[in-house]
């Protein structure tokens, strides 16, 4: 009977093994530098050789000033089409990348590290700002974007920008979180990090602009199935975001929607109250109707000129009126008023 039980046990000991490989956790870490950073009309090839396909929306006339976009989780540089449109139209470049994991880039689904992201927006940057010799350039994130934007400038060296624009960053730190989010995590990272989640059943709404979330589904290059070991690597990204606040130094355009259902209010509250009270000027706008996607919400274009007029003068107030709306809000709060 003992020799039965031993090798029973032998047997699930080598199950469960064999489970836990399958389900081991996979990050894509950039390989070491083989080459130098290289800008071309549809893609940049980045120190290690990966090939981040890139999308450039150009003013007809001359060129004001110009933006590098990040994109949000599960998305791709396409995200900025509509407000790189707008925008170029206003005198502005846009230049967008697919992220590392996401969009046409190297093995999407897999998450690399908030340091590669950062790593790559640092060089990217200096190639987009070698095209623009004296032109003022700014970083815009969206969502997972923001974060690495705030990551990137709060870390050394940071990049030489004018100052950067943060549409709904991620900063649902665990600080933040509740203790049931952060359980689940935790406990989903440890069984089964290699298991996609959809998030169907959660009734969450990131737009009013219902034609663009149906085209978003009905996108091959939009992640509908996330793997836990991306979430994890998220929310590790949403921690160092958080905690670069106060290191940010550069002028800083801050929009958040009040209808915003994925990154919550107290994460961004949270995230306002620790930037530096001293130093490169903020404005925070605060946008009554605004969801999460606030650059392709209905009320984009509202959005999308409060950019523009930012860019052209950071000192003066905001067309929407949205940065007076912050600060009464923040007035209200307790929290320091740029």
């Amino acid at each position: 009977m003992s020799k039965h039980l031993s090798r029973a046990g032998g047997l699930a000991a080598a199950l469960v093994a064999l489970l836990l490989s399958a389900c081991a956790a996979q990050f894509q870490l950039p390989g070491p530098p083989v080459t130098t950073a290289e800008l071309d009309h549809d893609h940049w090839r980045t120190p290690d050789g990966a090939a981040l396909p890139i999308r450039i929306w150009m003013p007809t006339g001359q060129v004001r000033a110009v933006i590098l976009a990040l994109h949000g989780m599960n998305d791709y540089s396409n995200a900025f089409d509509g407000p790189g449109k707008a925008l170029a139209a206003r005198g502005i470049a846009v230049y967008a990348y697919d992220q590392r994991g996401f969009g046409q880039a190297p093995h999407p689904g897999y998450w690399s590290s908030a340091q590669a992201m950062a790593a790559d927006l640092r060089d990217a940057t200096a190639l987009v700002a070698s095209r623009f010799p004296g032109v003022p350039l700014y970083l815009l994130g969206e969502s997972m974007g923001g974060a690495v934007v705030m990551v990137t400038v709060a870390g050394t060296p940071p990049p030489q920008v004018k100052g950067i624009i943060l549409a709904a960053p991620a900063v649902w730190g665990r600080a933040t979180m509740g203790f049931v989010e952060r359980a689940a995590l935790w406990l989903a990272y440890q069984v089964a990090p290699g298991w996609e989640l959809t998030g169907q059943g959660l009734h969450i709404q990131a737009s009013d602009n219902i034609p663009m979330l149906r085209a978003l589904a009905r996108d091959p290059l939009v992640i509908k199935a996330t793997r836990v070991d991306a979430i994890e690597g998220l929310v590790d990204l949403m921690d160092e975001a958080a905690a670069a606040a106060p290191h940010i130094r550069v002028p800083a355009l801050i929009l958040y929607g009040e209808k915003d259902q994925i990154i919550p209010p107290e994460a961004t509250w949270a995230m306002i109250r620790h930037l530096p009270r001293t130093g490169a000027p903020r404005r925070i706008a605060l946008y009554p109707h605004g969801y999460h996607m606030l650059l392709r919400d209905l009320e984009a274009r509202t959005v999308i000129d409060d950019i523009a007029a930012w860019v052209a003068d950071p000192a003066a107030p905001l067309p929407s009126g949205a940065d007076a709306h912050a600060r009464a809000e923040m007035i209200k709060k307790g929290i320091a008023v740029p």
